[in-house]
């Protein structure tokens, strides 16, 4: 390589170094005990009958979404953004049901907890399911 191009290159990785974000600087989820436990043909949770229905629980650091895939397979997220868990919000599911979404922020997820749009570049806090006949063990 010659002399000239060095110059260049360590300019380069200059720029690109102080592009990157530091990932220490985030705020962290806290974690906290989760084991909870609902049935999934409740008439407390009617949209859990249908794929893409959702229901919140108390459970969790600002509380648990709970999204059906398919009549046997559900998702359970945290509903801290992971972009600013600290701020005052909590996902919701947007009214049109596609995705998931951060009022604070503006971050929004799919239904099955991947960024869609930003600022949150990671994707969401997601817990352990297991669906055992009609009941949704939801831990971490």
């Amino acid at each position: 390589m010659s002399s000239r191009r060095w110059p260049v290159l360590v300019g380069l990785l200059a720029v690109l170094a102080s592009a990157c974000k530091d990932s220490s600087s985030s705020p962290i989820i806290p974690q906290v005990p989760v084991n909870a436990q609902l049935n999934v043909s409740s008439q407390l949770y009617p949209d859990l009958r249908q794929d893409g229905g959702f229901a919140y629980l108390q459970e969790g650091y600002k509380g648990i979404i709970v999204v059906r895939q398919s009549a046997s397979s559900y998702f359970a997220f945290e509903r801290a953004c992971p972009y600013d868990p600290t701020n005052s919000c909590a996902l919701e599911v947007d009214p049109s049901r596609l995705f998931i979404v951060d009022p604070c922020c503006g971050s929004q997820f799919n239904l099955k907890g991947q960024v869609i749009g930003g600022p949150a570049i990671v994707g969401l806090r997601q817990y352990r399911t297991s669906l055992v006949a009609s009941t949704l063990y939801i831990s971490n």
